[in-house]
């Protein structure tokens, strides 16, 4: 994992400092700030991501999981220039300083060091501090007119030069819900990793656990489960907001567990696979099978085009809190320009959602994991009403009706969503304005 910052001003290294103070759980090996003319800029992270600034201009951070999935900042004419990977894999946020200087971090937390001004940088943008430019992004796509067997074997071929470019020395792990998706990352990877670490977490009797020791058992790996009490789960929802720097209570839901898990992750590799994305692309939520044929493609453009500042920030958060990288496989610009061009038919087919892909990963995974149905993470995960009912206990009616409408305008729809804003409230402070923060589409604040 690694972070970025600056300002747009020369002789700023103090208060950059101060800003990668506040990012320095994104990596402890290094640090470096560079000040060119008209600009310092700093980054940290881990000792590999050292050697890859070196070979960058002076005036150049970035912050760089694997390739095409990056966020960096280029000094020039007196300040700098910002762009995003199109899928916004890597944050990136920006805003101006009290007394007018451009600023950029990695997280939020690292501008409110020097600033309450902030903006998340759109995917596939570059922006200058005046202009934003569209660099790239994914759009509709022709459809392939292939069988659905040759598409299936392109698809294997596709993911596994995806997983295989990111596996670096071996050392890495894998998440491992039980679900399909991080299953296929495990699979894929664990030829080529002589022991692969995998790591499952849930409350006692939660299905993921099962059927994350079922693919573990199948596919050999060294699996290390964590059986999460209630009270645990609690306790950490302060740690979880801080690190999501979101109260979207779907987003917090889905990131309890995946912290938790994290924290196991990271006393073990420094890098672990996550198989978030395996659903947008493939259409693996329920809901999509009551759209139309024809309106499947463009919802599933839109919902991949949400992952930045939603699932993907739980991703990037959770890993980055312990210092360690996320790596998302199905994102590879290779594996995301091939999905977009297969049939909607081939990824619903009789009612059975990412068909191709279970298609693609036949004889690879045991039945019962192969032809898993989707499940909520949390619902897998068994956290399903808890975090709920927990909330009831704390927010009362009339707690509600008074706070529900927030000072910059934001109406919380659930008793679940204040309780999370008041911890987030107690951890960053007001904002007047919130449109930096992801909603996740579907949810009541959407």
């Amino acid at each position: 994992m690694s972070a970025i910052a600056g300002i747009a001003r020369a002789g700023q290294t103090e208060q950059v400092s101060r800003m990668l103070d506040r990012l320095s759980h994104r990596g402890r090996r290094w640090r470096e700030i560079r000040e060119v003319e008209g600009a310092t800029l700093g980054a940290l992270g881990s000792k590999i991501q050292q050697a890859d600034l070196k070979e960058l201009p002076n005036g150049m951070v970035r912050d760089r999981a694997s390739a095409g999935h990056f966020a960096h900042a280029q000094a020039q004419n007196g300040g700098f220039e910002l762009q995003r990977d199109r899928l916004g894999v890597r944050p990136l946020y920006y805003g101006w300083t009290n007394d007018g200087a451009f600023c950029f971090a990695s997280e939020v937390k690292g501008l409110l060091a020097v600033t309450r001004d902030v903006h998340e940088m759109p995917p596939g943008y570059s922006f200058d501090g005046k202009e934003l430019k569209k660099q790239a992004g994914i759009t509709l796509q022709p459809e392939l007119n292939e069988s659905a067997e040759t598409i299936a074997r392109e698809l294997r071929k596709r993911l596994e030069s995806s997983v295989q470019g990111r596996i670096g020395n071996g050392d890495v792990g894998s998440w491992l819900s039980g679900g399909l998706d991080s299953s296929v990352m495990v699979a894929l990877a664990r030829p080529h990793v002589n022991k692969l670490h995998t790591f499952a977490a849930g409350m006692a009797g939660a299905p993921d656990l099962e059927f994350a020791c079922v693919a573990a058992d199948f596919l050999q790996t060294e699996h290390h489960e964590r059986v999460v009490q209630p009270e645990e789960m609690f306790a950490a929802l302060g740690d979880v907001i801080y690190a999501l720097e979101s109260f979207d209570a779907w987003l917090i839901r889905s990131s309890v567990m995946n912290y938790l898990v994290a924290q196991t992750a990271a006393d073990y590799v420094p890098a672990v696979f996550s198989g978030e994305g395996g659903d947008e692309l493939f259409a693996g939520y329920d809901y999509l099978k009551s759209l139309a044929p024809a309106e499947l493609p463009s919802e599933l453009i839109d919902i991949t085009n949400r992952l930045h500042n939603t699932a993907l920030q739980r991703v990037d958060r959770c890993s980055s809190a312990f210092g360690t990288v996320a790596h998302v496989g199905f994102l590879d610009d290779g594996v995301v320009d091939y999905a977009l061009q297969i049939p909607a038919s081939l990824k619903l087919r009789d009612g059975m959602e990412k068909w191709i892909l279970r298609k693609a990963m036949e004889g690879t995974l045991p039945d019962s994991v192969l032809w898993r149905p989707k499940a909520k993470f949390w619902q897998g995960a068994g956290v399903e009403d808890f975090l709920a009912r927990h909330a009831e206990e704390k927010i009362s009616d009339a707690d509600f009706k008074r706070e529900r409408n927030l000072p910059n305008g934001v109406l919380v729809n659930t008793k679940e969503e204040l309780f999370y804003y008041r911890i987030f409230r107690e951890r960053f402070g007001d904002f007047d304005d919130l449109a930096w923060m992801g909603r996740t589409k579907g949810s009541p604040m959407a």
